[in-house]
């Protein structure tokens, strides 16, 4: 018999990280996350840390949950669950969901659907939440068909993590906080020889790229990457993310995925230029409190 569980802090990442991991093993493409979506999540510190995520387990096995996630002026909601659930137990978690929603008092809530997952929607407008666009689109490809490493332009130095640890984490002090290296090194799945960033002459960042190996599933995740206006158009993009699925393959990745926006351009072009096929999109749903 399924029992309910409310996990915090790094008892949750731990969960939902075994949660994922085991419905990606039971179905190459369903759902919406990865297990390293959901640790890269954890990388700056958010009010839903401490929030009770409520997760299902048989025995001590997590086979569904909520996750709430505070992104700021909204929270998302997350139901996770397999693909092969049945509608009972997608109502049960959906009302559930709802009362958590309502105790917590939350002003703006945000749900990502599959667009091909009707039942969710359904739910969804029945509940008073509204279609507000902004596709995301999940794009696969398999490590063998991999990009080639393009040249890296004189001056400029691919680094990896293990290599600049005595620095300030090259994402400090963006939108993901100063904490944003301490956070990271506490998730199972984050790797410093994975998190890559490339070097300008002068110093300066002026790229980098994360990339996730997840042993479990053999998958590897692009999330997050980043160009500094001042050096785009340089190529520096495709190089970090070429270095990053290379890297990815000699580890063991068998199957390689990125997420991207279907509205920004430069994404598109980036991912499927290198060899990413789509092969879902979603989009969100958004309830105001009254």
């Amino acid at each position: 018999m399924l029992r309910e569980y409310q996990a915090t802090g790094l008892e949750y990442l731990d969960l939902v990280t075994k949660l994922l991991q085991r419905l990606r093993l039971a179905d190459q493409t369903a759902g919406l996350w990865e297990a390293a979506d959901l640790q890269w999540w954890w990388r700056t510190a958010r009010r839903s840390d401490e929030v009770g995520q409520t997760f299902w387990l048989d025995g001590s096995e997590p086979v569904a949950a909520i996750i709430l996630t505070d992104w700021g002026q909204e929270w998302g909601c997350d139901l996770i669950l397999g693909a092969g659930a049945s509608e009972a137990m997608l109502r049960r978690m959906w009302s559930r969901a709802l009362a958590r929603v309502d105790s917590l008092a939350l002003d703006i809530v945000e749900v990502a659907v599959r667009d091909d997952d009707a039942e969710m929607s359904e739910l969804l407008t029945s509940a008073g939440f509204s279609p507000t666009g902004g596709e995301g689109v999940a794009a696969w490809m398999r490590a063998a068909d991999r990009p080639k490493l393009p040249v890296l332009p004189d001056g400029f130095r691919l680094l990896d993590r293990t290599q600049t640890a005595s620095r300030p984490h090259h994402m400090t002090n963006t939108r993901d906080g100063d904490e944003v290296g301490q956070r990271l090194a506490q998730c199972s799945l984050y790797r410093p020889d994975l998190d890559l960033m490339v070097e300008a002459p002068n110093g300066e960042v002026a790229a980098y790229g994360l990339f996730w190996f997840d042993p479990v599933t053999a998958v590897g995740l692009v999330e997050p990457m980043a160009t500094a206006e001042k050096y785009r158009r340089l190529g520096l993009a495709r190089f970090v993310l070429a270095s990053g699925l290379e890297r990815l393959d000699l580890l063991g990745s068998r199957r390689l995925k990125v997420n991207y926006a279907a509205d920004n351009v430069a994404s598109p072009n980036l991912y499927l230029g290198a060899g990413f096929r789509p092969a879902s999109t979603s989009g969100l749903y958004t309830r105001r409190r009254d």
